[in-house]
């Protein structure tokens, strides 16, 4: 007979496979939606709804019946119908638009089709390249501050890649002492604008001449650099800083820009695909044909862009002949308005090749979050995907011409995406994660994409250009991003040293990496398994009527964010919790629920195994001595994410209100971790208890509290985890049951008369100290504890810090977050037989720390400034302290000039706690300074920090390059396909 218990080895090469494949089948299914082929109601999603002063609706913005849907995030939209979103510099009934918004509106059929196959999509949408956004389901688009719509779809990323192929870019800025004044300010936004063109696939170099080229940024000298975020943003500030002086000679720059894209392509670096130079001057005056007859002609490999600054048209004929004979255009920019129209149109002439081919490549691309939502909506910080596709003209009579008329596109949350790789399945510290072709991270639960600033929630400035390499920086010799980026599939195994509690907890794991990539796709998914508990899974059967029981108990929940049934995809399911649908599915009621079945079964079983748990600790309640006081909920947790708990105090008494509610998310079973208290008690062996602090120390406060948990293993061939449990209780509790303990001992030995006295003075006094890093409050004896061997002090890193720019020293105040901070938990008592003070400590191995939204590292400020250095983004390195178990007790005598420091530590057994008496009337602090967890900044000096900038990490180009068509390569003499635009 089989039994109803068994532990199981996880097999993480098939699970990556299955996991890999549900991905794929999800991401193919988004693909579908965007294969689109080519009564008329314009509703400007501006102006819907919108009524003039007599009551009627106003043109264009008639009645749009809006609704909040919570499958959009709660914002109200209409299912029904699409609408369209027109920029401000954008004439909403130009004929040419009203014309493209015409031809589109049968997509509004399409997109209603394709959510009503696929529920689980969100937005659709068409940006056209004459700037209108058709966008569904309809909402109501909301201006910024000035009632201004800056959005244009042409600038977004998804709309880049899907109409160009990837591209090396040489942009040339004429610097002379003629484009003083207005023409630099409209230059160097034209420079910006081009850069806003460019993505992660692309490369780029900036040249300023005057008479003699130099590079914005010399360390790019002769080559060409990603135009990854943190690059496009570097050259931006730089860009910012020219000054004009001199006279202009192009000849110089031109050769330069040749050279350095002729070299790339010999060398097979850059994107080995377009290459173009786009020259903004105020005029041409020099004679070029020998430099193109040299680098250029007659195959007019590169592209060029002419950009002619300011009202004079002296020059012009010059710059349409530099243009026009290289396979490029033309415009003329007089004003900063200007800007936007006429760059936008180079992207139309590299869409050529592709348009007339007809080729309809599907990209993806990096990470982002919603700008257009940004700024009322925190559900837009979520981190989004898109799938998209050209459209094009499909009529005879403008084949030639390669008209695109623009794209259509998809967006996907990539918390949807990673549901696919469940929680259960991975164990307490294994994770999943998904990078790009460039190495650049889609989704790990190490990516921080936020900052705070202040009391708001920012994006980081890199947030989207995070690479593998900075978040597993164990893997040194960048064999796991290599592997993964050439779209390998594998295994590899790493040592790490990783950390729980937001990175406060310091530990050693051996880490199992699984890798595959995903097909039709440029990106790779990765998943770890923890050596140890990580591979095993404790599995067991019950029948449903005995599993649904004990399920509906009252004092049982489940996992809010996992997915035990789908409810996304059929909208009548939508307005169940997860347990009710589980429930429901059980009991019969719905049985088109899509469920997990494993998952289930697993719930079934902890529910019925943990049953017995809530009548016991009931019975206590009942009992007539009932709880001891000062402990407030008994709870514990299961791998399937089940949480039983029992609230001993109600609301108004408990010292830890949020603890275990659904604000509480670190001790709750989310998508991205298992609670807090059961991570911890996994790196405990089975029946040895932890403490810790549920909450972040600081600010102080009188109300705090401590958890006490330990896990629970069933030994099979191995034991296997079954559970973590625990309890909490204040921490004066706590003190109270320390300090009984301490009586009866000092009683036999001293005498008391005078202890209780002092004692209950210091405790009232010292309880500021609670939660601090002992280090800061007593550096001699810290370092002696690290010169023993107690607590061995370790450097980690973190490369998605946050530092204040203009100081290059750290503040002695304590910063608005300390990176991977480890500190002491401690409770500080006086212990006086005479006139010998001793301090009495208990103390935590690795404790309570701060924490913000993120690790930030702050610089000296004067009291009299009155405004704050920009944070930016930075690399830091922080010591965390981990504690050798194999050293249970040590002291020591300290010298510390004219007087000596005693100290005692000793183990508390089976805890993690440690007991220090340490002597207080001896200041050590002028020969010993405090010990701080303040991360610090890691300077490059220039010549590493230009390495950095320009180094080539291993990378997986696209698949397609549409770089030539011979119906687009007029001859040298010709004008043909070359547009002048004024």
């Amino acid at each position: 007979v089989e039994s109803i218990i068994k532990i199981v080895d996880i097999d993480g090469r098939a699970q990556v496979k299955n996991f890999s494949e549900d991905i794929e089948r999800m991401l193919g299914s988004k693909m579908k939606s965007v294969k689109v082929s080519t009564k008329f109601d314009y509703y400007n999603s501006m102006l819907v709804n919108t009524m003039d002063d007599d009551g009627n609706f106003i043109e264009l913005g008639g009645e749009f019946p809006l609704e909040e849907n919570e499958h959009f995030n709660n914002i109200p939209v209409n299912t029904m119908q699409s609408d369209v979103q027109v920029p401000t510099n954008v004439y909403n009934k130009d004929p040419y638009i009203l014309n493209g918004i015409y031809m589109s509106e049968a997509l509004n059929d399409v997109f209603i089709n394709n959510f009503q196959k696929d529920p689980t999509l969100t937005w659709q949408y068409f940006g056209s390249s004459s700037g209108f956004f058709r966008i569904y389901p309809g909402i109501k688009w909301t201006p910024d501050s000035n009632g201004v719509a800056a959005f244009d779809c042409r600038n977004r990323n998804w709309y880049i890649q899907a109409a160009t192929s990837p591209k090396d870019i040489i942009i040339v800025v004429d610097i002379s002492g003629s484009m003083k004044g207005l023409k630099m300010t409209i230059a160097k936004h034209t420079i910006n604008t081009i850069l806003d063109t460019l993505g992660e696939n692309d490369f780029v170099n900036v040249i300023a001449y005057t008479d003699y080229v130099r590079y914005v940024e010399p360390c790019f000298q002769g080559t060409l650099v990603q135009a990854d975020l943190d690059n496009r943003e570097h050259f931006k500030v730089l860009v910012d800083e020219l000054h004009v002086k001199g006279e202009g000679k192009v000849a110089k720059a031109m050769k330069e820009s040749f050279k350095i894209l002729n070299e790339a392509a010999t060398k097979g670096q850059g994107s080995l695909c377009n290459q173009a130079i786009m020259l903004i001057t105020d005029g041409a005056m020099e004679d070029f044909k020998d430099v193109f007859e040299e680098f250029n002609w007659p195959d007019r490999r590169v592209r060029l862009f002419t950009y002619l600054i300011g009202r004079e048209m002296t020059f012009a004929d010059n710059t349409k002949w530099i243009a026009c004979n290289n396979k490029g255009y033309y415009t003329h920019i007089s004003t900063l308005a200007d800007v936007q129209e006429n760059v936008m149109e180079y992207l139309h002439v590299l869409s050529r090749p592709m348009v007339i081919n007809h080729n309809h490549d599907i990209i993806w691309t990096e990470a982002y979050m919603d700008s257009v939502l940004f700024a009322t909506k925190a559900q837009s910080l979520l981190l989004m995907t898109s799938v998209a596709m050209p459209v094009f003209s499909k009529k005879k009579e403008t084949l030639s011409h390669g008209i695109l008329l623009g794209v259509v596109g998809s967006d996907i949350p990539l918390l949807e995406v990673m549901k696919l790789a469940p929680r259960y399945r991975l164990g307490p510290h294994g994770y999943a994660f998904l990078i790009t072709n460039n190495g650049y991270i889609l989704a790990h639960p190490d990516l921080r994409p936020l900052y705070k600033d202040g009391k708001k929630l920012k994006p980081k400035p890199n947030y989207n250009s995070v690479d593998l390499a900075e978040v597993e920086w164990e893997d040194i010799d960048e064999t796991l991003r290599t592997a993964m980026v050439k779209g390998e599939t594998g295994t590899l195994s790493l040592n790490v040293r990783a950390s729980v509690d937001k990175a406060k907890r310091p530990m050693f794991l051996t880490n199992d990496y699984f890798y595959t990539t995903i097909n039709d796709t440029p990106f790779s998914f990765g998943m770890v398994l923890t050596r140890g508990h990580g591979q095993l899974m404790f599995m067991g059967t019950v029948s449903v009527e005995e599993g649904l029981h004990d399920l509906t108990s009252p004092d049982l929940s489940i996992a809010a964010e996992w997915t035990y049934c789908e409810t996304d995809i059929d909208p009548h399911h939508r307005k169940y919790s997860q347990l009710q649908a589980v429930i429901r599915y059980l009991q019969g009621k719905e049985p088109d629920l899509e469920c997990d079945e494993v998952l289930l079964q697993q719930t079934l079983f902890d529910a019925v195994v943990t049953a017995p748990l809530e009548a016991y600790w009931q019975a206590i309640m009942l009992n007539a001595s009932g709880m001891e006081a000062g402990v407030e909920t008994a709870f514990l947790g299961t791998r399937s994410g089940i949480i039983r708990l029992t609230r001993y105090t109600g609301m108004e008494t408990r010292v830890a209100k949020k603890f275990l509610t659904p604000a509480d998310k670190d001790n709750l079973f989310t998508m991205d971790h298992f609670p807090l208290w059961y991570r911890l008690a996994m790196e405990n062996p089975p029946g040895r208890f932890l403490y810790y602090m549920p909450s972040p120390c600081f600010p102080l406060s009188t109300d705090l509290s401590v958890c006490a948990c330990v896990c629970v293993c069933v030994r099979a061939h191995t034991c296997g985890l079954f559970l973590a449990i625990g309890v909490q209780m204040s921490l004066e509790m706590l003190e109270k049951r320390l300090w009984a303990i301490t009586f009866q001992v000092r009683e036999q030995h001293t005498h008391t008369q005078n202890i209780q006295t002092h004692t209950n003075i210091l405790i009232l006094s010292s309880s500021l100290q609670v939660g601090r890093f002992f280090g800061e409050v007593d550096g001699s004896v810290m370092t002696a504890l690290i010169k023993s061997g107690m607590f061995k002090q370790v450097s980690l890193y973190d490369y998605q810090g946050m530092c204040r720019s203009g100081h290059s020293h750290s503040s002695s105040a304590r910063p608005l977050l300390s990176v991977k901070i480890h500190c002491f938990f401690f409770l500080n008592f006086l212990f006086s037989p005479t006139t010998l003070l001793l301090y009495r400590f208990l103390l935590e191995f690795n404790l309570c720390g701060l924490w913000h939204s993120d690790y930030i590292v702050d610089g000296k400020l004067s009291h009299k400034a009155k405004k704050v250095d920009a944070l930016q983004p930075c690399d830091t390195e922080y010591p965390g302290f981990v504690y050798d178990s194999s050293i249970r007790e040590t002291n020591s005598l300290i010298k510390c000039g004219r007087c000596q420091k005693m100290f005692v530590v000793q183990a508390v057994p089976e805890s993690n706690l440690v007991l220090m008496v340490v002597q207080a009337d001896c200041d050590c602090s002028r020969q010993y300074s405090s010990i701080t967890l303040e991360p610090k900044e890691v300077k490059y000096n220039a010549s590493v920090k230009c390495n950095r900038m320009k180094s080539q990490k291993v990378r997986r180009r696209p698949n397609s390059c549409h770089a030539y068509h011979p119906k687009v390569s007029p001859l040298p003499s010709s004008l043909y396909n070359c547009v002048i635009l004024s």
